[in-house]
């Protein structure tokens, strides 16, 4: 069995769920050489998230931002911690509900997603900035 990690700077992206399946399998090719494996994709933010969802129509990434945004509102006076702004707590609710890692599956050296799916960062802030993700993967 072999194992890689490697940790990767995303760019700093506007509110939304944006697709980084491609800059993942750059960030990590030595996924070609495994015949079967795993590889887990972790964020290391309490603000923003991962998931794994449709990637071809571009609205399913605004309807997503758009239930979010009605599931946890900002400016919720039941709110106690606000110390970045409006949407500092609710970013952290979105982030729970959503989690912090995704593990795909890696089949004669690529991931082994469904033909339409890919990885989102989910960015819960108005000005969330540079995100580091932890890309761990092992196999055979």
């Amino acid at each position: 069995m072999k194992m890689y990690q490697q940790t990767l700077e995303l760019s700093a992206k506007p509110r939304g769920f944006h697709l980084i399946t491609p800059e993942i399998a750059r960030a990590i090719p030595e996924i070609n050489t495994f015949h079967a494996g795993i590889c887990q994709v972790f964020i290391q933010h309490t603000s923003a998230s991962l998931t794994l969802n449709e990637n071809a129509d571009p609205t399913v990434r605004k309807d997503f931002e758009t239930y979010f945004n009605k599931a946890v509102p900002e400016n919720d006076p039941d709110f106690l911690h606000n110390d970045e702004g409006p949407d500092d707590m609710p970013a952290h609710l979105k982030a729970a509900l959503l989690g912090s890692s995704v593990m795909i599956p890696i089949h004669n050296g690529r991931f082994a997603l469904g033909t339409w799916q890919g990885v989102y960062l989910c960015e819960h802030r108005n000005h969330g900035g540079r995100r580091r993700i932890v890309i761990t993967a092992w196999g055979a």
